[in-house]
């Protein structure tokens, strides 16, 4: 794995982002910001949302909040990863890349992101009073297994974009598709027993109910549960590479 050249494609691809700005890095904070605390007051203050069972006039704000931070680490990974080997056909085609370590900086660059957005996250809810409890040092656990299993995924993708380009849309599409289908604007438990029972077989639903368990019912999220998606995700991986090495020629002959 070359550990430079990824290094270097995550501060190019994060510090690209925000390049010609005059604010520059800065924007990297004022965005989550303006977002969360447009979600914590809308939801909160304006609408009155609150989740069944509980008074907290933040409640629901923090649930959403909660669900949708990792979510977009998630589905930003996927989608990216999979059309970075077109995106980055011009690196390929001048220097001997192992392929499978391009999704790699679009992990790191998603996890930089994700940290910054957590962080200001934690900031509001410490200004809001919120009781933090030991269970938020659950949360670097959750995260890697959710991001292992964006970068299997992202990268078996990866690998039939280059082969079918209408590909890149439809996950586009199927993305959208399955955000609703995820517990983050809706609570998992109000959902009728044969809806709870589709919604177990989706692996993001463990993952985004083990932010909720932290941060809303403050009890320890269900490893049974991502212990699965960890697994599942490995063997992705292993079936990716095995993919992988029958169309290593073919891929880098259509890129």
């Amino acid at each position: 794995m070359n550990y430079s050249l990824i290094i270097e494609l995550t501060k190019r691809d994060f510090i690209e982002r925000y390049s010609g700005s005059a604010l520059g890095f800065a924007w990297s904070f004022i965005y989550p910001l303006i977002n969360i605390l447009i979600y914590m007051i809308i939801f909160g203050s304006l609408m009155g949302a609150r989740l069944p069972g509980m008074s907290n006039v933040w409640g629901y704000g923090i649930y959403l909040i909660a669900g949708l931070i990792p979510w977009t680490a998630f589905a930003n990974t996927v989608t990216r990863s999979s059309t970075v080997f077109l995106e980055k056909k011009h690196i390929i085609s001048k220097i001997h890349v192992d392929l499978p370590t391009l999704p790699v900086f679009i992990v790191l660059s998603e996890t930089i992101t994700f940290c910054v957005t957590f962080a200001i996250f934690l900031l509001i809810l410490f200004i809001t009073g919120f009781s933090f409890t030991p269970l938020i040092l659950f949360i670097p656990i959750i995260y890697i297994v959710q991001q292992v299993f964006g970068y299997a995924l992202g990268f078996f993708l990866a690998m039939l974009v280059v082969f079918l380009r209408d590909l890149k849309e439809v996950v586009n599409i199927c993305f959208q598709v399955w955000f609703w289908f995820t517990p983050i604007v809706y609570v998992f438990e109000i959902l009728p027993s044969y809806a709870q029972q589709l919604l177990i077989l989706n692996p993001m639903q463990a993952v985004v109910s083990g932010y909720h368990d932290i941060f809303v019912y403050e009890r320890v999220p269900s490893f049974n549960f991502l212990a699965l998606v960890l697994i599942g995700s490995l063997v992705l991986i292993a079936l990716d590479y095995i993919v992988y090495k029958k169309l290593e020629k073919d891929i880098r002959d259509f890129i």
